[in-house]
């Protein structure tokens, strides 16, 4: 486990919406389908996507989602931001690729639980 204010120090973010930087983190989910995150996405994971909608706030809304991060350069609608400081997500972008980003946080030691 990890807690949202580490996961910075092994990734570079552009943070969008703090949330809550003490929040641990369990496992993470990469993926854009919707709803292969919908089944996939356990309660306290952290998301890696390239999606910048709004519906990304939605579903992790509704999985508990506390952190969901924007890979591959790509930036949020302003509607998806908003929606995560209403919601206290934690929002931030990278430039690195989800597989790359993946890998630092598995190096980091945030493995996907068993």
């Amino acid at each position: 486990m990890m807690r949202v204010s580490e996961i910075g120090d092994c990734l570079d973010l552009t943070v969008c919406s703090p949330g809550d930087q003490a929040r641990e983190i369990g496992g993470v989910v990469s993926g854009d389908l919707l709803s292969f995150i919908m089944a996939e996405a356990r309660e306290g994971w952290m998301w890696i996507t390239i999606q910048v909608h709004l519906n990304v706030a939605a579903v992790a809304v509704l999985k508990d989602v506390p952190f969901i991060l924007i890979a591959s350069g790509r930036k949020p609608e302003k509607e998806l931001v908003d929606r995560c400081l209403s919601e206290g997500i934690t929002l931030a972008c990278t430039r690195l690729s989800a597989f790359e980003a993946a890998g630092r946080l598995w190096e980091a030691g945030l493995g996907r639980p068993s």
